[in-house]
């Protein structure tokens, strides 16, 4: 790719919680207006969340040695371990990608009959020991249900904005959500990067070029930039740095439901040259959700024809094979 494909920086249109308690039908059209055009957006005004929270849960989760982190390293990287989805990942040598994380999820409860054991997707998150000191476990789970919450406002705007009822969407995660909360450490490289990770004008990436897979994100970048998006005319624009706001952006599953009409950005994370550390939610609904293509014509019955189609084997599919994430080249099959 060449430098002709590369801009300045850019802001993002601006979603406000505070006017969404003004004006809730202004803000849906607003929010239907950035997701059809740009795809990301900031947020602000988020109740409940606590960014310095998050910001001392990366430093003392990252700063542990391996030893540590080693005991929920997924099974792919600690054979002695069973957590297959959820808990540590390492820095894997030669990947352009160049990130370690932690993730968990809301669990299901364990006498819940209808998950059947071998759903990996669904497995018992897996934490690391604590020792009264921080409590890591106790407000990483109170700060998924803020994220939780928040992607539940937006939905529900967003089905105002379109016309249709207002839970139209909310009630694919009121029932075992399969969403995930990481958080990442981006080490700088040391010594010379692969080639698969060096792009236009001496640029190094931590994480190559993709769409997210999912429904929607929501991402916090603390201080930091390096967060790169292909804007509209081709041009690749980093996106300015707003403190104590969210950024969101809308993944293939939610644009994919609805043809196209909103806008899942390509974006990729380039090596800033320290420690970068970043927390995204990723919005994802039950296993079993229909997310096929022309779900509008499902709620209005009008329009080209719904074709159903389970999340959980088509995201598997896409993550494992389509776009080779190696973060899940190892996780098994699931049977249906």
């Amino acid at each position: 790719m060449s430098s002709d494909n590369v801009t300045g920086a850019t802001a993002l249109p601006v979603i406000d919680m505070k006017e969404v308690k003004v004006d809730r039908k202004a803000a849906a059209k607003k929010i239907v207006d950035i997701l059809e055009n740009v795809g990301f957006a900031y947020v602000d005004n988020v109740d409940g969340i606590d960014y310095k929270g998050l910001w001392d849960c990366c430093q003392w989760f990252f700063n542990k040695p391996m030893d540590f982190k080693k005991k929920i390293m997924r099974k792919q990287w600690n054979p002695e371990n069973t957590n297959l989805y959820r808990g540590y990942f390492p820095v894997v040598e030669g990947e352009p990608s160049r990130k370690e994380g932690f993730e968990f999820a809301r669990d299901v409860p364990p006498d819940d009959s209808s998950v059947s054991p071998t759903n990996w997707f669904y497995e018992k998150s897996t934490w690391p020991e604590e020792d009264g000191s921080f409590p890591f476990k106790t407000f990483l789970q109170q700060q998924y249900e803020v994220m939780h919450d928040t992607c539940m406002k937006i939905l529900r705007l967003l089905a105002i904005g379109l016309g249709i009822p207002e839970n139209s969407f909310v009630n694919m995660f009121e029932d075992k959500p399969c969403s995930t909360f990481r958080m990442l450490h981006y080490p700088p490289w040391k010594g010379e990067p692969p080639k698969n990770a060096l792009i236009e004008d001496g640029k190094v990436l931590t994480t190559p070029e993709h769409m997210d897979s999912v429904f929607m994100t929501l991402l916090t970048p603390f201080q930091f930039g390096g967060l790169e998006i292909l804007q509209a005319d081709g041009k690749w624009a980093e996106v300015i740095n707003r403190r104590g706001s969210l950024v969101m952006n809308i993944g293939v599953t939610f644009s994919r439901m609805l043809g196209g009409r909103f806008k899942a950005t390509r974006h990729r994370v380039l090596d800033v040259g320290t420690d970068r550390y970043s927390v995204p939610f990723f919005l994802e609904p039950k296993y079993d959700a229909d997310i096929g293509i022309n779900y509008l014509s499902k709620v209005t019955g009008n329009g080209p024809a719904h074709v159903t189609e389970k999340y959980g084997p088509w995201v598997l599919h896409r993550m494992k094979y389509e776009e080779k994430f190696y973060e899940f080249k190892d996780v098994p099959d699931i049977d249906e």
